[in-house]
């Protein structure tokens, strides 16, 4: 069983930057592939970003909507993994919520599949003025 807590995300202005953060509860954080996810008004919930399990060959995809602009990582001794979200857009108003997966895959569909992921946070509201 893992627990995550979202926070970080608050109102900024269009080309600021926010760093989001998970925190997880359990002794087993390292094993699981981390996602972040993000949910608009009116819009199904969508892939952001991936990082793999540790103790494996490291990996990490991005949406293409993100790339160059968002960065994730993990630290594992903190039970916590971060994204980095620079050059904020309106676009990128939404709901942001990180996932725990048990799996390991390299291969992007199987990662950006909500049901892919076993364990979800609360969300944390992310809102970008133009």
């Amino acid at each position: 069983q893992v627990t995550l807590v979202e926070s970080g995300g608050g109102l900024v202005q269009a080309g600021d930057s926010l760093r989001l953060s998970c925190a997880a509860s359990g002794r087993t954080f390292s094993k699981y592939t981390m996602g972040w996810f993000r949910q608009a008004p009116g819009k199904e919930r969508e892939f952001v970003v991936v990082i793999s399990s540790s103790g494996v060959a490291a990996y990490t995809d991005y949406a293409d909507f993100v790339k160059g602009r968002f960065t994730i990582s993990r630290d594992n001794a903190e039970n916590t993994m971060y994204l980095q979200m620079n050059s904020l857009k309106p676009e990128d108003t939404a709901v942001y919520s990180c996932a725990a997966s048990p799996y390991y895959s390299q291969d992007y569909y199987q990662n950006s599949r909500p049901n892919s992921y076993h364990y979800w946070g609360q969300g944390t509201q992310v809102t970008v003025a133009s």
